[in-house]
């Protein structure tokens, strides 16, 4: 089968790969329909991300049709149409019960050497380093679905792909960093970030009842696209960003913070970004979070699902001075599955709108391109094999 594969920072390949087979009972074998380049995709291009091998199938926001399954598998049938959620989960361990699946102790092989670095295992990803498993990913023809009779949820007849596809990671993750921002009717909620996750983010907070959002970014079309679903900007470039939030906050500051955005912020050259320069380097830069931190008034949430891999300068003085909240964490994607999907069939939102590009599976490598370099208005790179 033809996949995107990883050779390096900046080399993504379209190749032929072998295809995948079953190798448990709870397995299932999907044709891909329609995958999606993710901004989590852009860390592991862009070399941030160590764990990766060269060859290595890229991916983890996919859907398709259900060709073949495993002997234990009795959820799933042939000819089923599914979303896959980047996460790869259990069911069955204490953390799934509790449905922490992002903290699945079970589905991730190599997680006895995640623990060495982190303190203890976490759920496998789809497509995202060998750290978390060394799965390969969704961007292919074909995916092998582990756990297959606990993650993927079933398409109901008479919504498209395009509605759906989301659901495997950036709409529940924008919905769950909402949800951790603990929205109270009539509150004020800022943004950092407008690209896929944060979009989201702006909807499910109006969604939970937020009076206002606030959205900061500096491209246009992710300003627009913040614009259309109701959204106050602030292009971040243009003057003092703290000021601004201020005087749009009449001096008080919003009751929540979305930092949705992750090690690869850019600063506005402040001279708090050149001493985290001189720091830490700039491999991973945490200019948004600390600007995140700053900007939340005394004693609001901070929502942090914009990753981050290792240590990071962070305005931790401020954060415990102002008795801020944070919450973050990966998404518990099947948590969140049923209640999204009848979201979209009621017509409440239909994800669709965040669809900039479609493409084949051997137009990837320029795509990634594109998304990084956020070229010919690109927000959201849709592929169908």
């Amino acid at each position: 089968m033809k996949a995107l594969c990883w050779h390096g920072k900046g080399d993504m390949r379209c190749e032929t790969v072998p295809d995948p087979e079953i190798q448990d009972g709870h397995d299932a074998i999907i044709r891909v329909t329609s995958c999606a380049i993710c901004g989590s995709d852009l860390h592991l291009y862009g070399g941030f991300v160590p764990g990766m091998k060269p060859g290595d199938v890229m991916g983890h926001e996919t859907m398709g049709e259900v060709v073949a399954v495993g002997k234990d598998n009795h959820k799933l049938k042939v000819g089923d149409r599914v979303v896959v959620p980047f996460t790869i989960s259990c069911g069955e361990c204490d953390y799934c019960r509790r449905g922490l699946y992002s903290v699945c102790e079970r589905s991730n092989p190599n997680g006895a050497e995640q623990a060495k670095q982190i303190g203890y295992p976490t759920a496998g990803l789809f497509g995202y380093t060998h750290m978390y498993g060394g799965f390969p990913g969704g961007q292919a023809e074909y995916l092998r679905v582990p756990y297959a009779d606990v993650g993927p949820i079933k398409v109901p007849e008479g919504l498209s792909d395009d509605q759906v596809l989301f659901l495997s990671d950036i709409f529940p993750t924008g919905w769950m960093a909402a949800e951790n921002a603990n929205i109270q009717p009539g509150q004020t909620v800022l943004v950092f970030g407008c690209g896929p996750v944060g979009q989201f983010a702006i909807r499910s907070a109006f969604m939970m009842g937020a009076e206002r959002v606030i959205a900061i970014d500096q491209v246009p079309e992710r300003l627009q696209m913040a614009r259309d679903a109701g959204a106050e900007t602030i292009d971040f470039s243009e003057g003092d960003l703290q000021e601004r939030i201020k005087t749009m906050t009449y001096g008080v500051g919003p009751d929540a913070v979305i930092e949705a955005v992750g090690l690869e912020s850019h600063g506005s050259g402040s001279l708090m970004e050149k001493v985290q320069e001189a720091v830490a380097g700039k491999m991973e830069r945490p200019y948004a979070l600390n600007e995140a931190i700053i900007a939340c008034r005394p004693g609001g949430t901070i929502s942090l699902p914009g990753v981050f891999v290792g240590a990071v300068p962070t305005m931790m003085g401020a954060f415990v001075g102002k008795g801020l909240t944070l919450r973050t964490g990966q998404t518990h994607v099947q948590k969140y599955l049923e209640p999204l999907m009848r979201r979209i069939e009621e017509g409440e939102i239909d994800p669709s709108f965040l669809i900039t590009h479609k493409i084949k599976l051997e137009d990837g490598p320029d795509a990634y391109k594109m998304f990084q370099e956020k070229n010919d208005g690109c927000i959201k790179v849709v592929i169908n094999p």
